[in-house]
């Protein structure tokens, strides 16, 4: 049962931009946290953004100022707005969800990748 679906991702030059979506089933996106990672190749997954159910959002230190992320509750999509983007933001990203007691729901899906290369 596929619960979280990426998209939109591809190649860009650098400056460019790109936003992500992903689809989620409503039970996972109704009342929970949604987060967006990424994996660089060769690192570790990281966390990249995050958006309460009540819409306050957080990004990581390396993108803040150029990445937006937003939730659309009736349509179950999160987004992650991506400007100004740099070779080093190209990875796979990847959407998840979180419970109030901090579990992550969904067992980790294909991706999207961005490559940001000129």
């Amino acid at each position: 049962q596929v619960q979280l679906v990426e998209s939109g991702g591809g190649l860009v030059q650098p400056g460019g931009s790109l936003r992500l979506s992903c689809a989620a089933s409503r039970s996972i996106f109704s009342s929970n946290t949604m987060l967006w990672y990424r994996r660089a190749p060769g690192k570790q997954r990281e966390w990249v953004a995050s958006i309460t159910s009540g819409g306050s959002t957080n990004v990581v230190d390396s993108v803040k100022g150029r990445f937006t992320i937003s939730r659309d509750n009736g349509k179950n999509t999160v987004y992650l707005q991506m400007n100004s983007l740099k070779p080093e933001d190209t990875a796979v990203y990847y959407c998840n969800a979180r419970n109030g007691l901090g579990y992550l729901l969904v067992s980790w899906g294909q991706g999207t990748q961005v490559t940001v290369s000129s």
